[in-house]
């Protein structure tokens, strides 16, 4: 049950209990407190509006790999530290492989990244290496868990 309360609320964050309950066959007060329970255990994070980039005049994804000069704690600590405070960062995961974190970054166009790459990714510390890959064309995207 808890599951399909999950499958649902991934799809629709907005919708009223009661819509809510009767998607998943449960009496709405039952639903209420099966979600408060699956907020309170951290199954739900939080509840957000998905925006559209293009309407906001975001329309070109890079993905930037980066490889810094070591492994140490304090490189790792200082690197995590000053991309968390690049704003157009999205997403920042420390990787296995050749690149030692993967950056999604959003911008207007090529312009407005290598603005991006001047002002913060280049001032990034100890990094040693970056290469960037534009996406052309995004064919799936999801922001909903397998449950």
């Amino acid at each position: 049950m808890d599951r399909r309360i999950l499958r649902a609320l991934q799809i629709s964050g907005r919708i009223s209990n009661a819509d809510l309950a009767e998607q998943v066959h449960l009496s709405p007060s039952s639903c209420h407190r099966r979600v408060q329970r699956l907020e309170t255990d951290g199954y739900i994070r939080g509840y957000v509006g998905l925006l559209d980039e293009r309407k906001l005049d975001l329309p070109t994804t890079v993905f930037v790999e980066i490889t810094l000069s070591g492994q140490s704690e304090e490189v790792l600590d200082a690197f995590e530290t000053a991309v968390k405070r690049v704003p157009d960062v999205l997403e920042c995961h420390l990787m296995a492989g050749t690149a030692d974190y993967l950056l999604k970054v959003v911008a207007r166009d090529t312009e407005d990244f290598a603005r991006i790459h001047r002002l913060y990714l280049s001032r990034l510390p100890h990094v040693t290496q970056m290469h960037s890959s534009f996406s052309l064309k995004t064919v799936s995207r999801t922001t909903a868990l397998p449950v």
